[in-house]
């Protein structure tokens, strides 16, 4: 632990990336230039919910090789602010779209994980709609409810979902600190019975959560899903229509973003690359670092 009481590991993935101050609030940024070679277009990559960009620090070496990578965390998580607002899908969309602008980001590889597929979804729609100032060359799609009615949502995002929108209130003074049981019970249990987390995982993991009091912004920033059903038209439709060539890489053994998924998506872009991973749960990048990296970096460096 440092001094601020932060595992040793969040500490150091924090001191490799910096605090950009955008419109939308202070956004942490990791840039990391390409370790072999040059011009390729940058790889953007896109995380989910409940957590942060330390999900892909396994995966960041092999993507890094030909290409310089640029992970955020979105506001509301991680290492970035969390001010007491409302957390669309849009919002988080128009800070993407600031963070490529700051870092002279114009043409991409799109790389998203759950709630990130998502935010790449809107991302998506706009440039079909001539509204985005990026070009997306390509892009991954890792585990993520593209298809919400597939989706098998557990009981604690049905639990947060139920509460309003709004920021829970502290625990009152002199009351046993949360150390974030039940939240690493659920991150455990959406991975694979064949790749548990290790107990540094899901302390990594909370401490991120919970850093600025994040952990009282869970029921506003689930309401992501909120969007989804709402607009599932608009960010489904835009994954499945974008002209981009597409990969999908995904955890065969996810309890809530389930393999069916994979299923109806070829149905809609039979062109779509696909690895399913066998005994890999809804994180893929931490949990089979090296399957994961071979199948996105394989389909990023074909011609």
């Amino acid at each position: 632990m440092n001094a601020a009481g932060e595992p040793a590991a969040v500490a150091d993935w924090a001191a490799r990336g910096r605090v950009l101050s955008l419109p939308g609030g202070d956004v942490w940024v990791l840039d990391q230039p390409a370790t072999e070679g040059a011009g390729l277009e940058p790889v953007l990559v896109l995380h989910g919910f409940p957590t942060c960009s330390y999900d892909w620090r396994h995966v960041l070496p092999a993507l890094s090789r030909r290409r310089r990578v640029v992970l955020f965390d979105f506001p509301g998580f991680g290492l970035s602010a969390k001010p007491d607002q409302r957390y669309s899908l849009r919002r988080q969309a128009d800070v993407t779209q600031a963070v490529c602008a700051a870092l002279g980001l114009d043409r991409i590889v799109l790389v998203t994980h759950d709630m990130g597929d998502s935010i790449g979804g809107e991302l998506l729609a706009r440039d079909l709609a001539g509204d985005l100032d990026l070009e997306i060359t390509r892009r991954v799609l890792a585990n993520g409810s593209i298809y919400l009615e597939l989706a098998h949502l557990t009981s604690g995002q049905l639990f947060l979902l139920d509460l309003p929108d709004a920021r829970l209130e502290p625990r009152p003074a002199g009351a046993p600190p949360d150390e974030g049981e039940a939240m690493r019970a659920a991150l455990a249990a959406t991975f694979s019975p064949d790749s548990p987390p290790d107990p540094g995982e899901l302390e990594a993991q909370w401490a991120l959560i919970a850093r600025g009091g994040g952990q009282l912004l869970l029921p506003r920033t689930i309401r992501y899903i909120e969007d989804r059903r709402a607009e599932e038209a608009r960010f489904t439709g835009a994954i499945e229509r974008h002209p981009s060539p597409l990969a999908v890489v995904w955890g065969d053994r996810d309890p809530i973003a389930v393999v069916a998924m994979v299923d109806r998506l070829r149905e809609r872009r039979s062109d779509a690359d696909v690895t399913v991973l066998d005994g890999v749960g809804h994180y893929p990048m931490i949990e089979d670092p090296a399957r994961f990296a071979a199948a996105t970096t394989a389909f990023l460096d074909a011609p």
